[in-house]
C-alpha cells in the first residue's frame, strides 16, 4: 500500500524583493518617481493606471517613507540591471589573500633572512602577511625573544608594509599582520 505523501515542487518560486503593481495594498497614496511621470503624490490607483498605461511596471522602491515611493519602470529589466551592477560591484571588489610566516623562539640568522625573503615577496605581489612565532612545550619561557624576533622583521619589512597589528600573545602564537603598501 502507497502512502500519499506530499510531492516537492520542481522548482522553488522566489519571493520577490519589491512589491509590485497588484501586491502594493497597504497604502491609500503614493509618491511617483520614473521617466516620462510627473513626480508627485499619486492615489494608487492612479498611480497603477498611469502605470498600465505606459505598459511599465509600478514598483514600490522605499515601502518606509511617508508616503512610500513608487517608481514606474519596467520590472524584469530593472531587476537585470541591479544584478549587472552587484556583479560589477562584486568584481572591483580586491580579495585579501594572507600569507604566513611561521618562526621558532631560536630561530637562527639564516632561517630569518630565507624568512625574510618569502615576506617581501608576498608583500610585492600585494597579499598581507601573518607572520607568527610559535613556541613548544617550554619555549615559551622565551616570549621575549619572539617578541624581539617579530619587532626586528617589522622594521627590515618597513618600506615593502606597514605594521597592521603589533605583536600580540595568543595561546602558544605570537601573532603580528603587515600589509603591502600601496604602489
Amino acid at each position: 500500500m502507497r502512502r500519499n505523501k506530499p510531492r516537492r515542487p520542481w522548482r522553488v518560486v522566489k519571493e520577490d524583493q519589491h512589491r509590485i503593481n497588484e501586491k502594493i495594498v497597504h497604502v491609500d497614496e503614493v509618491r511617483l518617481v520614473g521617466d516620462n511621470v510627473e513626480v508627485g503624490v499619486y492615489s494608487l490607483s492612479k498611480a497603477k493606471s498611469i502605470a498600465r498605461e505606459q505598459e511599465l511596471d509600478l514598483v514600490e522602491i522605499s515601502p518606509k517613507a511617508v508616503p512610500p515611493v513608487c517608481k514606474v519602470i519596467d520590472y524584469k529589466k530593472f531587476l537585470y540591471e541591479q544584478k549587472k551592477r552587484e556583479k560589477a560591484q562584486k568584481s572591483k571588489a580586491t580579495k585579501v589573500v594572507v600569507k604566513e610566516i611561521r618562526f621558532g623562539p631560536n630561530t637562527d640568522e639564516h632561517d630569518f633572512e630565507f624568512k625574510k625573503k618569502h615576506a617581501i615577496k608576498f608583500l610585492q605581489d600585494g597579499a598581507k602577511l601573518k607572520a607568527f612565532v610559535f613556541f613548544k612545550g617550554r619555549s615559551i619561557i622565551y616570549k621575549d625573544q619572539g617578541h624581539i624576533l617579530l619587532l626586528r622583521l617589522a622594521t627590515e619589512l618597513e618600506e615593502y608594509g606597514k605594521v597592521e597589528q603589533m605583536p600580540k600573545l595568543e595561546g602558544k602564537r605570537m601573532i603580528m599582520y603587515i600589509a603591502p603598501k600601496k604602489k
